[in-house]
């Protein structure tokens, strides 16, 4: 008997030393907690991508488990290239760094622009907020109010442009070529908040490239008072917010080729202009956190009360979607891509 209780006891040890029989474990802490989310802009304050990402860095903490803390950190330049290549080549992969930076730098890397250190499909894709439903405004200083007076011009149109690659580049050549507008881009500028200034200096007359939820939030008191007009939509259905006689750029298009140039160079892109990205080579398990986090924050009643305070427009679309998106923009005809080419490669 005093044997079976020292076995007992040794084994009573053994189990002790092991941690058995202490009761449970305490649980893993989440690796957010206490961390912090670090999202760069690739444009200035004030405008449409940096509205977006602090309304975004005020809400997705509490999707995460952990509650880190997200914040903003604009890194401007070259149309959103700084901070792509950064993304891509500096930020660490250990899902505490996000870039949003403008779509249409991937079309830029499928024509093979210069500058791009990326390579977009091998960026771990986290979602977009909405898409771009893209607009072309104009100063009453240009004297122009609608396309038609537009097309009629005897001189081109200066509008603000950021850089090429963006959409405030890139659309105007695209139009200029398939509907025959008369325009050229005075590129440079670190925003779309800063081309707002410059047209409300006069050195501008507008502008191409901004997108619908980015006019109301940012331009609203210029649209009120008709200091801007908008002339024209450059998406694939009109606006339900603005007025029928504003025309569809595709409806303007007398061509196959102005057409297919249009769908390819401005309404594809703009379904991921306002993209989130996490570095190449972040876990996948942070990679769905992320995401997960990303689509419900753009579900999230008090998020969706604070952008439609903002005039944002929420139609998200997953980090997956963004994924095939991507991946289909590396899939273009050859002639198509040829044509994108030569048409995007033309002098402002």
């Amino acid at each position: 008997m005093a044997r079976k209780s020292l076995i007992l006891s040794l084994a009573s040890a053994a189990l002790l030393i092991a941690g058995w029989g202490t009761g449970p474990a305490p649980a893993q802490e989440p690796f957010y907690k206490s961390k912090t989310i670090r999202i760069i802009v690739a444009f200035a304050p004030g405008g449409g991508f940096d509205t977006y990402a602090r309304s975004l860095a005020r809400h997705m903490g509490k999707h995460i488990a952990g509650n880190p803390t997200l914040i903003v950190e604009n890194m401007t330049g070259a149309g959103g290239l700084i901070a792509a290549n950064h993304l891509y080549k500096v930020a660490k992969a250990d899902g505490l760094t996000l870039a949003t930076f403008h779509g249409n730098q991937i079309l830029a890397q499928v024509i093979g622009g210069q500058g791009i250190e990326f390579d977009a499909r091998k960026f771990e894709w986290i979602g977009t907020p909405g898409k771009n439903h893209d607009l072309c405004l104009l100063s009453k200083t240009s004297g122009i109010s609608s396309v038609d007076q537009w097309l009629a011009s005897k001189t081109a149109v200066r509008l603000g442009g950021v850089a090429p690659g963006s959409s405030t580049d890139d659309i105007p050549k695209v139009l200029r070529t398939a509907l025959g507008l008369p325009l050229r881009v005075a590129s440079g500028y670190k925003g779309t908040s800063e081309i707002r200034l410059a047209v409300e200096g006069g050195e501008v007359f507008g502008l191409c490239g901004l997108s619908a939820a980015s006019a109301k939030a940012t331009w609203k008191k210029q649209l009120e008072v008709g200091t801007v007009t908008i002339v024209l939509q450059n998406a694939p259905q009109p606006h339900p917010d603005l007025p029928s006689n504003i025309p569809l750029a595709i409806k303007l298009a007398k061509t196959d080729e102005g057409q297919q140039l249009i769908n390819v160079g401005i309404h594809t892109p703009s379904a991921i202009t306002y993209v989130y990205s996490a570095p190449p080579g972040t876990s996948p398990e942070r990679v769905q956190i992320l995401r997960r986090a990303f689509l419900m924050t753009t579900k999230d009643p008090e998020f969706l009360a604070e952008a439609s305070k903002a005039n944002l427009e929420v139609s998200a679309a997953s980090g997956e979607d963004v994924e095939k998106m991507v991946a289909d923009l590396f899939k273009l005809e050859p002639g198509v891509l040829s044509k994108l080419k030569e048409v995007l490669g033309q002098a402002n």
